[in-house]
C-alpha cells in the first residue's frame, strides 16, 4: 500500500527494550571500522544555518561503504530520507531511513535505520489510531551497535552521554538503557512506550520489523520536533 511522503517520514521506529536475543557480537570488519571513522563537525551539515540533506546523505553513504553495506539504487532515490528533526544538532540528533514496506492491509512493516556515530533518534511513542492499533516493533542491528532506551527502571551510570539539546527541551523521559550489538535483536517492552536509540562510536545500521505505521499515531516527547 502506498503512503504519502509525510506519512512515511512519520514512520520512524526505534528502540524500546525489553527483549534482547544474543546473535553475533560484532565482526572483525566492525571491530576495525572505528579506525576509519571520519571526524565530523556540525558545520559539515549546515549551509548558511540550514540543514543540508545532500551533505548528510554523503556521510551515510560513507558509513555504508565503511561497513561494506550495499548502496542499492533505491538508496539514491527520494525514498531514502534524512532529518535533523529541526533540532539544529545533526551530529547528535538525526537519522536517515528507508521504508521497504508498510502494508496496512496485510499488517506488516519493514524499515532500515541509519545512524552516524553517536546520533540519537528523538524520543517518541506510537499511539492507537483510527486506522489501526498502536505500532509494535522489533529491531536487529546489522552493523555497529546501539544503545536502546525505553520506559522502566532508570539505568544507573548511563554508558553514553545524552544530547544536551534534548535534555534542555525536556525531550527525554525513557531512561532504561540496554546495549544491542551486531546481530542482536530487541523488542519494544510495551506497545505505547516512549523510546529511542543512539548509535555507538562507529554508527549503526538497524533493520526494523513491525506492525503497520499510521502517521497520526506518532507522538514525539520534544514538541519542537518537525520533519
Amino acid at each position: 500500500m502506498k503512503m504519502s511522503r509525510r506519512a512515511m517520514l512519520g514512520g520512524l521506529a526505534v528502540g524500546g527494550t525489553a527483549l534482547m536475543v544474543p546473535g553475533g557480537v560484532g565482526s572483525a570488519l566492525a571491530a576495525s571500522a572505528s579506525k576509519k571513522v571520519k571526524k565530523m563537525k556540525k558545520e559539515d551539515f549546515y549551509v548558511d544555518g540550514k540543514f543540508s540533506k545532500p551533505k548528510a546523505f554523503e556521510a551515510y553513504y560513507d558509513m555504508m561503504r565503511r561497513f561494506n553495506y550495499p548502496i542499492y539504487p533505491l538508496l539514491k532515490t527520494d525514498q531514502f530520507w534524512t532529518s535533523d528533526f529541526a533540532q539544529n544538532d545533526f551530529l547528535n540528533v538525526g537519522m536517515a531511513g528507508i521504508f521497504w514496506i508498510n502494508n496496512t492491509e496485510a499488517g506488516y512493516f519493514g524499515h532500515e535505520i541509519y545512524l552516524l556515530p553517536g546520533q540519537m533518534i528523538v524520543e517518541h511513542g506510537h499511539n492507537k489510531a483510527a486506522e489501526g492499533p498502536a505500532k509494535m516493533e522489533t529491531w536487529q542491528v546489522r552493523h555497529g551497535m546501539i544503545y536502546t532506551f525505553s520506559e522502566g527502571e532508570p539505568t544507573k551510570d548511563l554508558p553514553v552521554t545524552l544530547p544536551e539539546s534534548q535534555l534542555k527541551a525536556n525531550g527525554i523521559t525513557a531512561r532504561n538503557c540496554k546495549v544491542l550489538k551486531e546481530g542482536e535483536l530487541g523488542t519494544l517492552n510495551r506497545v505505547i512506550a516512549k523510546h529511542f536509540m543512539m548509535a555507538g562510536p562507529e554508527g549503526a545500521i538497524v533493520t526494523e520489523y513491525g506492525t503497520p505505521h499510521y502517521g497520526p499515531a506518532l507522538e514525539f516527547t520534544n514538541k519542537t520536533v518537525v520533519f
